[in-house]
Parts: C-alpha cells; sequence; structure tokens
C-alpha cells in the first residue's frame, strides 16, 4: 500500500500526509500491484544480527536493492530468491514480485523475488 495524490495522481511507495510537489493534503490510500523490476542490487556478507539469525552472513550472502515498482515509485528491499554468492547471475532489470512468505513480522521490510 502506498498513497496517490489526488490533485496531481502521484503516486509515493510511503504513506505521506501531503504531496511534496503540490503540498496537497488530499491523499488517498493506493493499492500497488507487487510486481517491480530490479534496478540496482548490492550482495551482502556482513548481515545484521536479524539475518544472521536467519542463516545470512560471510558464507551465505543476501541481496537487497532498488525496485521500480510497476507503478513508478522506486523503493529499496531485499531481494529473495536469487543466489547472492553469485552476483553475476543477477541482473538489473530482472522482473520481480513481492514475496509476501517472505515477509518478517518482527523485521518490517520489503521483500521481492524473481517474478
Amino acid at each position: 500500500m502506498g498513497v496517490r495524490c489526488r490533485e496531481n495522481g502521484n503516486l509515493y511507495a510511503e504513506a505521506r500526509p501531503l504531496d511534496p510537489v503540490s503540498h496537497s493534503r488530499d491523499m488517498e490510500w493506493h493499492e500497488f500491484s507487487g510486481r517491480a523490476t530490479l534496478s540496482t542490487f548490492t550482495c551482502i556478507s556482513v548481515a545484521p544480527a536479524s539475518l544472521e539469525a536467519k542463516g545470512f552472513g560471510r558464507n551465505n550472502p543476501y541481496c537487497t536493492g532498488i525496485v521500480t515498482l510497476e507503478e513508478g515509485p522506486r523503493i529499496s528491499a531485499r531481494i529473495a530468491g536469487v543466489d547472492a554468492a553469485n552476483p553475476q547471475n543477477i541482473r538489473t532489470g530482472m522482473a520481480l514480485e513481492i514475496a509476501l512468505t517472505e515477509i518478517d513480522p518482527d523485521e518490517p521490510g520489503l521483500v521481492f523475488k524473481p517474478a
């Protein structure tokens, strides 16, 4: 879920009380499709404690990136279902979809996987 400005149609992936372009407070909730493309990424071998507890780290890196939602906004998200130990196999422009099964209620954040 994100928000859309009723005045100019601008979409934002994060909730906000006003549109930073028009300064309008006439915002409404907008449901995104969950489809996206990978704009850029990095593979990380030094994991925070929460991901270390899930087995990520030096011998099992994880991938994070900037994804462009089908509707236009860009967001930062973890990328699941890719081999972060072999980043040469991960491609910018690849189709992604939200990975609802990967979302951790104890650690909010978006997770996408290859479509």
